[in-house]
């Protein structure tokens, strides 16, 4: 165990490298010249040529990537080039945002799709898996701006039980910023519990046929032990990295439902550097997230051998 951890986290220091080599490089090729979107209209060129030097656009590409790699490397991930703020504290801000709401959201998945993967799977070929697989094909392919939409309509306008949009912090009022998360979390979660469904209905699948739960069922052990002891736990292995993976999307932000419902995550602030040019912002928040991928794969193989002891030989 100590010795995979110390591999791959040795394996961390290159892959942050590359892929902070890769965000700087596709950020040269957005359209654009901040300098120009910074100096206003009249774009004077004196005005543009200090914006450059204050920023270093004059600099050499090379020159660019060690200055900001530089301040990477001690926690500062530069300034914002519109707000004039770090934007290491820009992601302090809007993080505990997203991440309260991708919590929320791959709760509601995890409970809808593992649950009904797993009475899927022991319901095999009745009208509960039936009925289970179109649910899941419904929350796949129904796509979120619409549910997003018809929860609005529906619980806001109609019944009026929760907010149409807005965001209260938890630290402010739990009970009022649950139910301001409640409907985006469940529009994010209920697509990802399709997916989760039937990769763990599959799973399940195979576990069910295997000879270690004829044997359990040989051995006279009841139903919910041989599906929860044996079954589900040799079948978590696919869950859990379509979990970890899906996590670290939803981590990234999730646009049209944050504009939707008007949450200030990490998509609306991608979304508002990408439009402002505002280069430093979007690299930010990129190589954080990218970072919290490669961190989330590393958990989810923690937890196939604290699921599996097959592994951990």
């Amino acid at each position: 165990m100590v010795a995979l951890l110390s591999r791959r986290l040795l394996q961390l220091i290159p892959t942050v490298f590359f892929v902070s080599v890769i965000i700087f490089l596709l950020q040269q090729l957005l359209p654009g010249d901040p300098a120009l979107v910074m100096a206003g209209e009249d774009r004077d060129p004196e005005v543009i040529a200090q914006i450059r030097r204050m920023y270093r656009l004059d600099q050499p590409l090379p020159i660019q990537y060690l200055y900001w790699i530089k301040g990477v490397i001690v926690g500062d991930l530069g300034e914002s080039m519109r707000l004039k703020v770090p934007v290491s504290d820009l992601v302090l801000e809007k993080l505990p945002v997203t991440l309260q709401l991708a919590t929320m959201a791959i709760i509601v998945a995890l409970a809808i799709g593992v649950t009904a993967g797993v009475l899927s799977a022991v319901k095999r070929d009745s009208w509960i898996d039936y009925v289970v697989n179109v649910l899941s094909l419904c929350g796949i392919s129904t796509p979120n701006f619409w549910l997003g939409i018809m929860l609005i309509l529906l619980f806001s306008v109609q019944l009026g039980w929760l907010p149409a949009s807005g965001y209260v912090s938890p630290f402010e009022n739990l009970g009022q910023s649950l139910l301001t998360t409640i409907m985006p979390a469940f529009v994010l979660g209920n697509a990802l519990a399709g997916v989760l469904m039937r990769h763990t209905r599959a799973a399940m699948l195979q576990a069910m046929d295997s000879d270690y739960v004829r044997t359990a069922k040989a051995k006279g052990l009841s139903n919910t032990a041989i599906i929860v002891k044996h079954a589900l736990r040799n079948a978590l292995t696919p869950i859990i990295t379509l979990g970890a993976l899906e996590f670290g999307t939803l981590l990234s932000g999730a646009v049209l439902t944050e504009q939707i419902f008007t949450i200030p995550g990490f998509g609306k602030l991608i979304v508002d550097a990408v439009f402002n040019r505002d280069y430093a912002v979007v690299q930010g928040v990129v190589l954080v997230t990218a970072t919290t991928y490669i961190l989330l794969n590393l958990l989810a193989d923690i937890g196939y051998i604290l699921a599996d002891p097959r592994l951990r030989k």
